[in-house]
Order: structure tokens, then C-alpha cells, then sequence
């Protein structure tokens, strides 16, 4: 039987690729944790320093869905979108939870810039309180599918991904704060 370690509080939550022979408890446990992943070691390699093929870095991807409030006019970017801004719900309001500029190609981009141009608004639907300029406000009746790894100290979205548009016959779920 192999001697297992602890999870350190710097360990690095859904897994991208399989990890043979890492217990998925312990994926469970890194996810309900909200660590960014973990780090592990080929059981059979011996310790040394640095950096080295015998080390895993195993991501903890969480994904949900997030309203579409707005986004960044770009004049160089696909469907002259920048970024899209996202919202969740905390206390029955919606809450500004970041932004995301990555993950969908120009077809995609095309498609939601005009879904978005026949829902704009001419107010926030959240409090933004942000940097960003050239921001069209939109009405939040789209639900993005959001892949993230864990969120930041002051509720932002740490490294999101756009994976596409949650169908509200699907039963889109806007992520709620607990």
C-alpha cells in the first residue's frame, strides 16, 4: 500500500484529462474546497527539485451558467466583442461577477453580438462598478455556459472561459450565491 499525503492549503476543480489512479474522492474534495487543483507526484519517481516530467499539475475546472449583462465593444475583436460581462444572483439581485473575452470563435461572436444588440438596455442591470470603456448594456435574459477556476477575493470569475449559450428550455440556471 502507498503512504498518501495531505492536501496543503496551496494546493492548486472538473478534470480535463484522466488521471489514472488519483482517487476521485480527492477530486471531490479539491472542488468542494474551491481549490484551483492539485498538485501530485508520480508515486513511483523519487523527490527532486524543480520542475519535471514526474510532477501533474490536475486543474479543478468548474463550469455554470452566468447572465449575459452587457459587453465590451472591440473594434479588432470577432463580432466587435471585447469581453462579455457576467452577473450572478446573490439575495435575489443579479451581482457583477466579471468578464469573459475568450472561448467563443467568430461565428459564435456573430451570433451573440446580434442576440445581444435585440435585448440592449439603456441602464446596468447590475452595479458595475468596473474600468471598462465602450460598455453596451443588455438586458440579462441570455445564460452563458462559464467554465472558471475558482473566484477571487472580491467575487470576481478567476480564468473564465465562454463554452456557449445555455437554452432557457433547458432549464438555464443563473449560478446563485449561497
Amino acid at each position: 500500500m502507498v503512504e498518501q499525503r495531505t492536501l496543503t492549503p496551496s494546493i492548486l476543480v472538473r478534470i480535463q484529462v484522466p488521471q489514472p489512479k488519483f482517487s476521485q474522492a480527492k477530486q471531490r474534495l479539491a472542488v468542494m474546497h474551491r481549490l484551483e487543483g492539485i498538485i501530485a507526484k508520480d508515486r513511483n519517481s523519487t523527490y527532486r527539485g524543480g520542475r519535471g516530467g514526474e510532477w501533474q499539475e490536475i486543474k479543478c475546472i468548474q463550469s455554470d451558467g452566468f447572465a449575459i449583462v452587457g459587453y465590451q465593444r472591440s473594434s479588432s475583436a470577432f463580432g466587435n466583442i471585447g469581453a462579455l460581462l457576467l452577473a450572478a444572483r446573490k439575495e435575489g439581485q443579479l451581482v457583477y461577477v466579471g468578464s469573459v473575452g475568450t472561448g467563443f470563435n467568430a461565428g459564435e461572436a456573430l451570433m451573440l453580438r446580434a442576440a445581444m444588440d435585440r435585448r440592449k438596455a439603456s441602464a446596468p442591470a447590475v452595479r458595475y462598478t468596473g474600468r471598462r470603456t465602450n460598455l453596451i448594456w443588455i438586458k440579462p435574459t441570455l445564460v452563458a455556459e462559464i467554465e472558471y477556476r475558482a473566484w477571487t477575493h472580491d467575487g470576481k470569475l478567476r480564468h473564465p472561459s465562454y463554452k456557449g449559450l445555455r437554452v432557457v428550455a433547458d432549464q438555464a440556471a443563473v449560478y446563485a450565491f449561497e
